[in-house]
């Protein structure tokens, strides 16, 4: 999907910070400056976005998944919404110290979750005392809301989208370490030098986050989409040479047991 400059304009994604809490290193993506505020050139917007898309088609493709990140107010629902349409995993509450450099600890807190899903399954949640039923109801409750969203992120995820990297700096530093690349919406008041794909836009009006979302997530879903059907193209290339090979067996017997016979 093309992105069209006046498209961005209407969503206000050229709208940066006061100059003053500007970051000297988003000089290459600003247009002007506007009655003290900073406006992004939005052809350079358009063109990072074209090329983080262009990144994170490919990743989906692969197979890895795409970890949302955006605890902010104005971008949290957004985020869910647009993530879990494609079936990727995003984070929107506080950010788990460790979720990414500690990943095994974070598996064994969402398999908890599973454990306790499955004793109010097979009844022995029933067995406990009121008093531990509600303590259990509490942790439920408490991992759902900061990992629900997580639970099909079986191992480290190809990729992090973040909306806000001056918020979201914990995050950001434990993708770095461990070499995870790093897409972001990068407003004029952060270091885009953090980040592996930049897409220079306003992080902070709702109507910004949702265009730029809109598009880097129909960008996975196409990659998803070619998956699927080379999948599906793979399967159909196999299904001759399973038949051949399953009619070479029977031959195979055949013969075997023709010999026996004589």
């Amino acid at each position: 999907m093309a992105v069209e400059v006046k498209e961005l304009l209407e969503a206000g994604v050229h709208f940066g910070h006061l100059t003053r809490k500007w970051d000297p290193n988003m000089a290459p993506y600003v247009y002007m400056e506007r009655n003290g505020i900073h406006i992004i050139n939005l052809y350079k917007t358009a063109a990072k976005i074209d090329e983080a898309g262009a990144a994170l088609s490919k990743i989906a493709n692969s197979g890895r998944k795409i970890l949302f990140v955006a605890t902010k107010k104005q971008a949290k629902d957004i985020v869910a919404e647009k993530a879990g349409a494609i079936d990727m995993p995003y984070i929107t509450e506080r950010w788990p110290g460790g979720m990414l450099t500690n990943f095994v600890t974070i598996r064994k807190a969402v398999k908890k979750m599973a454990s306790i899903d499955r004793m109010k399954k097979d009844g022995t949640f029933l067995t406990l005392s009121k008093k531990e039923r509600l303590q259990v109801d509490r942790l439920r409750a408490k991992l759902e809301k900061n990992l629900g969203s997580i639970v099909d992120m079986t191992r480290l995820p190809g990729a992090l989208f973040v909306v806000d990297i001056k918020r979201e700096h914990i995050a950001i530093k434990e993708a770095q370490k461990l070499n995870i690349p790093i897409f972001a919406m990068v407003d004029t008041n952060s270091d885009p030098r953090q980040v592996d794909y930049v897409i220079p836009a306003n992080d902070d009006a709702s109507k910004s986050i949702d265009k730029i979302l809109s598009h880097v997530t129909s960008a996975i879903s196409e990659g998803l989409a070619e998956r699927k059907s080379e999948k599906e193209a793979s399967a159909k290339d196999d299904a001759p040479k399973a038949k051949k090979a399953t009619a070479k067996k029977a031959t195979a017997k055949k013969a075997v047991a023709n010999e026996e016979e004589e």
